[in-house]
This record gives structure tokens, C-alpha cells and sequence, in this order.
């Protein structure tokens, strides 16, 4: 599998802290606990870039991710964190508003859903976001290796039939622990950082 080499840029709390741009960013979004950290560990070939926790929400700040070669991966504080203040809660959940309505260099967005609770409110409130604005997006079934394949179809079928009407919006599978989908999931992300195929 294609992987990524990339090192930790810088974390902003707030929209104001975060690194000059200048080139293509995918960013990473989802509930807590969803697998955002692991998928980008798996991208990476790294077990130690992202941070893993069996807590939800230690993802707290707007983490970016210089890509060997150009572009950045950003890692996006999950919604839902449990054990944050509500002024923490209230302090990321306006940084990545900002970052998503403001951030020139966003050139995609990896919407990453646990494939036995898939399309959450905050999941359908992205995708009704990547709608309105045109934003790629992949919406990618995470831990899919909890499923038997057949749940997993089902699973993949009925996110595809509810996202069929949004055309800049593609659901894939993948499995952080296995690696299921992981070179397809390299591959669109490659894309949207402007590489082409090898």
C-alpha cells in the first residue's frame, strides 16, 4: 500500500493559531472514538503520528500533518468529547466551524463514521455541509472489521443510498487494524492533495 511520510506541523486551539497555508489540506472529522487517529496512523504507516486513546476526545485541538511531498492532513477534535468542559466543547466546536468555512487550502474532507453507527446527527450535518458547499468528500465506514462481510455490505450500501444524491460525496470502507480499503481510502486522499497515479 501507497502510504503517506508525514510529521507533525503544528496544533491550534482556535482558527487564529493555525499554520500560514499555501497548500492542499484533507481533513479528518468525525465523532469521538470514531477511528480518526488510527486511520491516520494507517495512512502513514506510523503507529505513533496520531495519538490513539480508548478515551474519547483526546484529539483536542486542530492537529496539522506536513505530507512529504506537499500538501497537509489535519486532524479535527472529534465531536461528541464526553469528559471536556463545556467551554472547552464550545472553544472546538467553533475552531473547526471556522476552519471549515474559512480555510482556503481545504481540498477535501474525510468524514470518518464507526461502520456499526453509521450517519450519527453529526455525520448527516457534515454531509449536509459538504452538500451545500460543494466540498469533497469521503465518507469512509471505519472499523468495518467488527462486521461480517455481509453486515459490512449492507452497511456500505445503505450510506450509499442515503448520500446517492450528493455528487461530490463517496462512501468507502476501511479498517484501521486490518488495513480493508486502506489503498483505495490512499488513493482518493492522493488525489486530492494533486498527485497522480503512480
Amino acid at each position: 500500500m501507497v502510504t503517506f511520510s508525514a510529521q507533525f506541523l503544528a496544533g491550534a486551539s482556535r482558527f487564529s493559531e493555525c499554520p500560514p497555508g499555501g497548500m492542499p489540506e484533507v481533513a479528518f472529522v468525525g465523532r469521538s472514538n470514531a477511528g480518526k487517529s488510527s486511520m491516520l496512523n494507517r495512512l502513514t504507516g506510523s503507529k505513533r503520528l496520531a495519538r490513539v486513546s480508548k478515551t474519547p476526545g483526546r484529539t483536542r485541538m486542530l492537529n496539522f500533518f506536513d505530507i512529504e511531498g506537499g500538501g497537509r492532513f489535519v486532524d479535527l477534535p472529534g465531536y461528541g468529547y464526553a469528559n471536556a468542559s463545556k467551554s472547552a466543547r464550545r472553544l472546538w466546536s467553533q475552531a473547526i466551524d471556522d476552519y471549515l468555512t474559512r480555510r482556503a487550502d481545504l481540498a477535501a474532507i474525510v468524514l470518518v463514521m464507526d461502520a456499526r453507527h453509521p450517519l450519527q446527527p453529526f455525520d448527516r450535518q457534515m454531509l449536509d455541509w459538504a452538500q451545500s458547499t460543494g466540498t469533497p468528500m469521503l465518507a469512509v465506514l471505519n472499523k468495518c472489521d467488527k462486521l461480517k462481510q455481509g453486515a459490512r455490505n449492507l452497511a456500505q450500501r445503505r450510506v450509499a443510498a442515503q448520500v446517492a444524491s450528493i455528487s461530490n460525496v463517496e462512501v468507502l470502507t476501511f479498517s484501521a487494524r486490518t488495513g480493508l480499503g486502506a489503498e483505495a481510502l490512499a488513493r482518493r486522499v492522493g488525489e486530492f492533495l494533486g498527485r497522480a497515479e503512480d
